[in-house]
């Protein structure tokens, strides 16, 4: 079978700092550059571009082979696209000066470079060395929080169209020196470029930490920056078996609030449309949103059925941010806020649809059982109620999104966590639900959907 005329595998394999490899020589870029090209000239039907491990010739990189008469190419760079697009993918003629023919040559440098190969891992193993994914893993936090201590500075904001790392210093108002070893370890991470002592924001960084663009992301991004503090206090947690520095919702600054709330609005977008199509809108004259947040889920239910009404309910810190939402989206007259504590408030009643959207992780088992109990007596007959959570497999081992934001409740809340199929399915039998059945979405969050008889 030949699906595609020529496939292009172009090697992007990630090797440690110093050795040679693809990677470090710009394999993405070139990657990106071809699939832009084949796109331009609208040969996407008959060019595939696949990124691959190493070829053999890391010495030589970037480095590519295309088939099916297997031409290889050594050392490209995205300005060499244009041309091998045009002459090799369009008019079937290999560029020559990019070639690599010498098929002696090309077996010998590959001998060359397995023997290097096998010879430092030989050295690794024999030196108890820790595997580079793993040292990676633990070293993580440090590009982690160099961005995060960006974000707080309002770094890239203050980079604007350019700058050296004295004006940029004096623009967030911090000391020269130490700003300039920020923005060189951004430029390490490709978030920053410097080119003759100026320093530019990365595209990337331009979209999405940038107070000019509409994409900024910062304000979201401010809820993760104080996650830090939280995860810096696991070992103690771990040891006392509950959050040491946890404060409710209603005792945390206005900031925190905020920057919690841009967070839950930025997921709640991205998900909302999947989440209506899933549940489905079409019958659902009344709905309640538990604990709505932004009221970005409410706002997209009511936005696929004119008949809807919708209600959140939600902290008194809350509801304002939510207000401003549904006010953007001239729906205030069938999206509505109540203040409200989910745990021990009336939820009301005669709704057809409730939503519980990233709630039950901020609970213990017993709250949970109580709130599930609760919206079934909220519900009409037939009326549905839909959790969507990080959704554990039976051992509580998978996936991994869902075991590590357990972790993320227990620095976080007093008895939150994470929980599984199982167990909301108990939750909800126990309550009175019938019809349980568990929805696969794309993203970390999962879907569970029980119907009062």
């Amino acid at each position: 079978m030949q699906p595609f005329r020529y496939h292009v595998f172009v090697c992007d394999q990630q090797k440690p700092e110093g050795a040679p490899s693809c990677g470090a020589r710009g394999g993405l870029a070139v990657i990106e550059a071809l699939r832009r090209e084949v796109a331009a000239r609208g040969l996407e039907s008959q060019v595939q571009v696949t990124a691959c491990g190493s070829l053999g010739l890391c010495e030589s990189g970037p480095n590519a082979v295309v088939y099916p008469e297997g031409t290889w190419y050594c050392g490209l760079t995205p300005a060499d696209a244009p041309e091998l697009v045009e002459e090799h993918f369009r008019h079937g003629r290999p560029l020559a000066r990019l070639e690599r023919g010498d098929v002696d040559q090309v077996r010998a440098e590959m001998a060359v470079t397995r023997e290097k190969r096998l010879a430092v891992m030989h050295a690794r193993e024999a030196a108890g060395a820790l595997p580079d994914d793993l040292n990676d893993r633990i070293r993580a936090f440090q590009q982690s929080r160099a961005i995060l201590t960006a974000l707080e500075l309002d770094l890239f904001t203050a980079i604007g169209d350019g700058g050296v790392a004295a004006d940029i210093a004096a623009r967030i108002h911090a000391d020269p020196r130490a700003t300039e070893m920020l923005l060189h370890a951004l430029a390490s991470l490709q978030l920053v470029a410097k080119r003759d002592g100026v320093f530019h924001n990365s595209p990337a960084a331009a979209r999405h930490f940038s107070a000019a663009s509409p994409h900024n992301a910062r304000p979201a991004l401010m809820h993760t920056a104080a996650l830090w503090k939280n995860w810096s206090t696991l070992t103690e947690c771990v040891r006392a078996g509950t959050s040491v520095i946890h404060r409710e919702v209603d005792e945390r600054s206005s900031d925190w609030t905020q920057a919690f709330i841009a967070a839950m609005h930025r997921n709640a977008v991205e998900r909302a449309v999947p989440l209506v199509a899933a549940v489905g809108a079409q019958g659902v004259r009344r709905m309640l949103d538990v604990g709505g947040g932004s009221g970005a889920y409410s706002i997209a239910f009511a936005a696929a059925n004119p008949e809807l009404q919708a209600y959140i309910l939600d902290l008194v810190a809350v509801v304002p941010l939510a207000q401003r939402h549904i006010d953007e989206a001239s729906l205030a007259g069938r999206v509505h806020t109540r203040i409200g504590d989910l745990r021990t408030d009336h939820l009301g009643e005669g709704y057809d649809l409730v939503l519980v959207s990233a709630i039950c992780h901020m609970l213990d088992e017993k709250e949970n059982a109580h709130l599930i109990g609760r919206c079934f007596d909220a519900l009409a007959p037939g009326g549905r109620l839909a959790i969507q959570e990080f959704i554990l497999e039976p051992d509580k081992c998978a996936p991994q999104s869902a075991a590590l934001f357990s972790l993320n409740m227990l620095v976080g809340t007093r008895a939150g966590a994470s929980y599984s199929e199982p167990e909301y399915t108990a939750w909800m039998h126990a309550a009175g639900f019938t019809a349980i059945h568990r929805v696969r979405m794309p993203g970390p969050a999962g879907l569970i959907i029980g119907t009062r008889s």
